[in-house]
């Protein structure tokens, strides 16, 4: 039988504990860090490794994947990473755009350690089903040895070019295509719901003609329901679209329609509504309409 291989993860939140979780197994021995003793501790009892710091994690592990909320936070966790005395090769699945990773990069790769820019996307729930979609930019023989982890946290890796930061270009476009898509969907349901139209019957029309969209196959479900549960929250939205529209400046490209919907997200968190679910930006639409996105009885 052979030997477990080391991993390390770093980043137990909400989307990286479910990613970390599939890597559990008696193949892995699984080494983690998070800045929240419990989410460490829970790991620990199913059989992981919990440690210390990140270093700790890059000590003991030649793969470390991480997850993180911002690209401040990244840029600290890499810095540790790259004094790790086991660590040659880091995945980064954190959204924080092009420039920061080609920092942590250079970085990592002055002390021999490759990096694979590897953002990921589905939201919490694809992360628990397994069902993400897996991005990678990196050298080729660093994006082969990751791909086969890839594989066992989510559906499908899209290989998006050799140079980490691609990768972040790509999941910003996927990012703001959603954003823009959300503004766009809720908008036309409010002024539906104005005109006294049921919600059930808009999202099955939607559905079955050419509005449809990821928005209204998952998303708007959670405001005809009032769960608001889609799991996601507005500001971690409001963060990658911001981190969108600045690579479009440095590229020169126009985003008019973009940033009009830019603007809806910035307004939400800017109104306090910043940790709520996604499905909540309905409110503003509902309020602004004057009419409740919902299913009429009867």
């Amino acid at each position: 039988m052979e030997s477990p291989v080391d991993i390390g993860f770093l980043g137990l939140g909400q989307m990286g504990a479910p990613m970390a979780e599939r890597l559990l197994g008696p193949d892995v021995r699984l080494h983690v860090f998070d800045l929240r003793p419990e989410a460490v501790a829970g790991f620990a009892a199913r059989g992981a490794i919990g440690c210390a710091s990140a270093r700790a994690v890059a000590d003991a592990a030649p793969i470390v994947f991480a997850c993180l909320p911002n690209g401040r936070v990244s840029e600290a966790v890499a810095a540790e990473v790259a004094e790790g005395q086991a660590v040659r090769l880091y995945a980064e699945m954190s959204t924080i755009g092009r420039t920061t990773v080609e920092g942590i990069a250079a970085r990592l790769e002055a002390r021999g350690i490759a990096m694979v820019d590897a953002p990921i996307s589905g939201g919490p729930g694809g992360a628990r089903a397994g069902t993400l979609a897996m991005l990678a930019a990196g050298a080729p023989e660093a994006v082969a040895r990751l791909r086969p982890w890839q594989e066992r946290i989510g559906r499908q890796v899209f290989v998006i070019g050799e140079r980490p930061g691609q990768a972040q270009v790509m999941k910003l476009v996927n990012n703001m295509v959603f954003a823009a898509t959300m503004v766009a969907t809720l908008e036309g349901l409010s002024m539906g719901a104005k005109a006294g139209l049921d919600g059930g019957t808009m999202l099955a029309m939607l559905n079955a003609g050419t509005g449809r969209s990821m928005v209204s196959e998952r998303v708007v479900e959670e405001v005809l329901s009032r769960r608001f549960g889609f799991g996601a929250a507005i500001a971690v939205v409001d963060k990658d679209v911001q981190l969108g529209l600045a690579e479009a400046s440095a590229l020169g490209v126009p985003m008019w329609g973009i940033e009009q919907a830019a603007r809806v997200w910035r307004f939400a968190t800017s109104q306090g509504m910043g940790g709520e679910d996604i499905a909540a930006l309905a409110r503003l639409m509902e309020g602004w309409a004057g009419a409740e996105i919902g299913r009429q009885e009867g």
